[in-house]
């Protein structure tokens, strides 16, 4: 009789143990599911610069429009950034911030500039020399993206930052300084499609190729440039239809003859593009 009570009482204990770990266990997929993951990915349009050197202090998110509610991605650790924007071409980005972070809407993302970002240009010989870039105190404090959106529990949003340094960067007059003015396009990844392809003069890759995308009314949308093996990627399209155009000097001027599908999600290969000598 003893025994029988015995048994029953450590089935009793083990039953009790398991609806213990069953609700802890249950407590730990709740949490999952009130989570969402979210990236950033830095891509830049090309411009006439040899390097452009940039100081990310900080990126931020907000659930709200009220200033006090910022929270930054990532630990202190992670930062600062330093980034050569001319180095994001031909598909190449730049993971800004890669987090789980708790589900439901989003306003706002911050990027904090900091101080010390410079310019590499040519000089009248042709020689590469460095130059300050100046950044305003209101840029440093955080260059505001609107993103108004709903992170759903589970899901893994993606996000392309585009910035476009021929628009970011203003020439202060004659006096030589340089002021930085970020212009960034916030493009959410699975909203959006890519172009890819190799551009070349016979079998010779070109690198440093402008390549330029148009929609099919000819409106300019944005523009990359080509790699060392003549490759490019267009990222950041809204699906529809688009035409790419090159001016090389030295090349006879190229624009594909068909409009080129854009799907989002998906990147359409054009294949080579021959460029034709002058």
């Amino acid at each position: 009789m003893e025994f029988i009570y015995k048994t029953k009482w450590v089935a009793f204990l083990l039953f009790i143990l398991l609806m213990i770990g069953c609700q802890s266990s249950n407590d730990e997929n709740s949490m999952e599911e009130l989570e969402s993951r979210i990236q950033l990915r830095l891509v830049d349009a090309p411009g006439d610069y040899l390097e452009v050197n940039v100081i990310i202090n900080d990126i931020r998110y907000n659930r709200s429009n009220d200033d006090a509610g910022w929270i930054s991605f990532g630990e202190p650790a992670d930062y600062p950034i330093e980034v050569d924007l001319t180095e994001l071409i031909a598909g190449n980005d730049l993971l800004l911030t890669d987090e789980v972070i708790p589900s439901g809407e989003i306003k706002q993302i911050r990027l904090v500039l900091g101080e010390g970002n410079t310019l590499v240009i040519e000089d009248d010989n042709g020689e590469p020399f460095t130059v300050p870039l100046n950044t305003p105190s209101a840029q440093q404090s955080g260059l505001k993206l609107h993103l108004d959106t709903f992170l759903e529990p589970g899901f893994t949003y993606v996000y392309i930052l585009d910035w476009d340094v021929n628009e970011s960067i203003v020439k202060a007059g004659n006096s030589g300084n340089y002021n930085l003015h970020p212009v960034i396009n916030l493009i959410a990844q699975v909203n959006s499609g890519s172009i890819s392809g190799i551009v070349m003069d016979d079998l010779i890759p070109l690198q440093d190729v402008v390549v330029q995308a148009y929609t099919g009314n000819n409106e300019y949308v944005t523009s990359t440039i080509t790699n060392n093996l003549g490759e490019f990627l267009v990222s950041g399209l809204v699906e529809g239809e688009y035409i790419l155009k090159i001016e090389e000097i030295g090349y006879e001027p190229y624009e594909s003859p068909l409009t080129i599908d854009v799907v989002n999600g998906a990147i359409t290969d054009v294949g080579t593009i021959l460029l034709t000598p002058l």
